[in-house]
């Protein structure tokens, strides 16, 4: 089994409080969730009103799959005008 994830940090510029952020930063995970069926959790800048980084993990045993999977989610992220993403970075382990 192979295991992919995809890190990305995001600019969230219209968020003027940790309130706002956590139900973007939720609402991206949810979202995520359901459409792709991978594993979703915030990172770190937890207490950064405005940025945030989030980790996406996908398990398969075909690594063509998983990369697609996670250039899939990357660009539904990139879909959503909410924030902007500042970095990403794709693994396998």
């Amino acid at each position: 089994m192979i295991v992919g994830v995809l890190e990305v940090e995001v600019f969230i510029p219209y968020s003027r409080s940790i309130k706002e952020k956590r139900h973007i930063v939720k609402s991206i995970k949810d979202k995520v969730k359901s459409k792709f069926n991978v594993s979703v959790a915030e990172l770190d800048y937890y207490d950064a009103w405005q940025r945030s980084k989030l980790g996406f993990a996908c398990l398969n045993s075909n690594v063509n799959y998983i990369n697609s999977q996670l250039l899939e989610i990357l660009k539904f992220l990139e879909e959503d005008r909410r924030f902007e993403i500042t970095q990403h970075r794709i693994s396998w382990f």
